[in-house]
């Protein structure tokens, strides 16, 4: 038996070049090695040919049966034919399955560190809905790259210094409000004084005031005598945050960025440049002017003011300086310990008494922000240009998701119509411990698997789908054991780890698979979990977490149609525990192998396995 996975495709990939070359070609095309569909001829197939027709002036077939008589394929490949363009491969069907129930050898690693940064919520006020969906994309990324062998650092974004922590805490001292109660997480707590204040401010007379004192409160967030403060809003909101199973390397505070000179530096980095400049008249005269049309072509007005005239500094200047830092043109920041996370990891943070930590300094950044702030993501990557780093530019990513909405509804902060994320959890769990109570009450722990179960639902439902797509989080929809959900792949590989626990009480898993019993429906089974590191390598390409789940759900699906497979006259075709010595020993291989793949992608995707449902 082989000591690792094979990699299939890229050994029918070397096959085919090497007959290209035999055929005397001098540059060779793009290989594409593919399934073939179901109920076609073959395991797998390649439509080179097709490719090849004009440069050859010859017709696909013809071309697929010249490759046919020139390759030299391995001795796992039992048949090679011509099917159309196509040139089609058959596998050893006990060479195919044993592949697949072989451990996945680790994925090579990828020099130079991706920083990827998201969450960054304001800390003024608990997290709602609307915040969900960045979070489970960047955390779920973050698990995918690492996977795919890239080195990762996450960085939470926290802007103390911004009016929206300035309204949040100015809101507690024109209210009064000295403490939350006991029942009521802090950061909920100070929510409400922030909606409060915003439904006050609608009162034109208490508006001045009101104003006159936030002014007050955000000069003293930044010259830093509120960090506490904020620092007790920013603890609330990380155990939401840990909940939800996300993690980080570094919190930057925006306060530590401009304290360090960062943003001075940057804007000194600038000053050289041709595209920067200072007018002295018209509408930017003794601002500090950035000209963005030679690489963002058709803005009516490329013109962007970093420095006001005033010698106050705006958020894109602030949030060039933070590119610039993560991407290794500046230095300066200190860091000391934070946190412990769940998982034991150390959360660093910014500090004005820390130390010189190796953070940023990647040759590669994600920014995960919606969709809505796609120009101002333009902006900052342009300024790289505008620094003379096309080489960093092209390694500035935004990866821009659209809005979530509950139950049909838009969310909205400032008017209180949200709900957090707190709550989308809670309920979920709640929900899910009904239906556990109402078909498992024997369960041996409801209120564990009712965790794993309602928030994976939640975090699955936000990943899912592409990004550029709107999500409309539904309850029943997200909790659901059938269909697109979280609960229906965790079903399947709590449904796996059951059979293979009555297994080992039969002592079943110490007999010897005989691959050579192989059939069909092992075949197509062991195809879909073959399919996962190219699932992952796509995802991680693509910077799209929603394949991984797409493949899960693929995944899940194979198993419940293998699981329920039938004979002609209605018996089941795929018995596990009692199938013949050698073929049982082959399904309990296939059935590790699904659970182990099952298990390592909802890791990626940040969900529990849950032994039992």
């Amino acid at each position: 038996m082989l000591a690792q996975r094979p990699d299939i495709k890229t050994e029918l990939k070397e096959a085919i070049a090497q007959a290209l070359n035999a055929l005397g070609l001098s540059e060779l095309p793009e290989i594409i090695v593919q399934e073939t569909p179901a109920g076609k001829e073959g395991d797998y197939g390649t439509p080179v040919a097709m490719s090849l027709a004009r440069a050859l002036r010859k017709a696909p077939p013809q071309i697929a049966a010249d490759l046919l008589q020139n390759i030299q394929l391995p001795s796992w490949v039992r048949r090679t034919f011509v099917v159309g363009g196509y040139l089609n491969f058959e596998l050893e069907p006990a060479f195919l399955v044993q592949s697949a129930v072989l451990p996945l050898p680790p994925f090579p690693k990828t020099e130079g560190k991706v920083l990827l940064e998201h969450t960054s919520v304001n800390p003024n006020k608990e997290l709602h809905v609307g915040h969900l969906r960045n979070i489970c994309l960047g955390d779920s990324l973050a698990r995918i790259l690492r996977f795919a062998g890239r080195e990762v650092e996450v960085m939470n974004y926290i802007d103390d210094t911004g009016r929206q922590a300035a309204e949040s805490l100015y809101a507690l001292e024109y209210f009064g409000l000295s403490s939350a109660g006991a029942s009521e997480k802090y950061d909920h707590w100070v929510g409400r004084a922030y909606v409060r204040l915003h439904q006050a401010m609608e009162d034109p007379e208490k508006k001045a005031a009101i104003e006159q004192g936030v002014q007050k409160t955000l000069h003293r967030l930044e010259e830093g005598q509120l960090r506490l403060e904020v620092d007790k809003i920013l603890r609330s909101q990380l155990q939401t945050m840990y909940r939800l199973g996300a993690e980080y390397n570094a919190l930057v505070w925006e306060s530590d960025i401009v304290r360090e000179g960062l943003l001075g530096k940057a804007m000194q980095a600038l000053e050289g440049s041709p595209y920067v400049s200072r007018p002295t008249e018209g509408k930017y005269a003794g601002a500090f002017v950035m000209d963005t049309s030679a690489f963002i072509p058709g803005l009516e007005d490329p013109y962007l003011v970093l420095i006001r005239s005033n010698g106050t500094s705006t958020y894109t200047a602030k949030d060039i300086a933070l590119q610039f830092w993560k991407m290794g043109l500046l230095e300066g920041i200190r860091f000391k310990e934070y946190d412990t996370q769940p998982s034991g990891a150390l959360l660093y943070s910014t500090h004005p008494e820390g130390l010189p930590m190796p953070f940023g300094g990647a040759v590669e950044t994600i920014n995960v922000v919606d969709a809505r702030q796609s120009h101002a993501l333009r902006v900052v990557q342009a300024s790289l240009e505008v620094e003379g780093r096309h080489d960093l530019a092209e390694h500035c990513f935004h990866l821009a998701y659209e809005t979530v909405l509950l139950e049909g509804k838009q969310m909205s902060g400032r008017k209180g119509i949200v709900v957090s994320v707190d709550e989308v959890m809670d309920e979920a769990v709640r929900r899910v411990l009904e239906v556990i109570a109402e078909k498992n009450p024997d369960h041996p722990n409801p209120l564990e698997a009712a965790e794993q179960i309602g928030v994976g639902a939640v975090r699955f439902a936000m990943i899912k789908a592409e990004a550029k797509k709107q999500i409309d989080f539904r309850y029943d929809q997200a909790l659901s054991f059938e269909g697109d959900t979280g609960p229906y792949i965790q079903y399947a590989y709590a449904r796996a780890g059951s059979i293979l626990r009555k297994a080992e009480e039969q002592g079943a898993l110490q007999k010897q698979p005989d691959f050579t019993q192989t059939t069909s429906y092992e075949i197509i089974l062991a195809k879909a979990i073959l399919r996962f590191p190219e699932a992952v390598q796509d995802a991680a390409r693509n910077k799209a977490p929603h394949i991984v789940a797409q493949y899960l759900l693929d995944l899940a699906a194979a198993w419940n149609s293998f699981y329920n497979a039938k004979t002609p006259d209605g018996k089941p075709a795929t018995p596990v525990l009692t199938a013949p010595p050698g073929l049982r020993g082959v399904r309990l291989e296939l059935v590790k192998a699904l659970r182990s793949t099952l298990r390592q992608g909802l890791q990626l995707l940040g969900l529990q396995a849950p032994e039992v449902m």
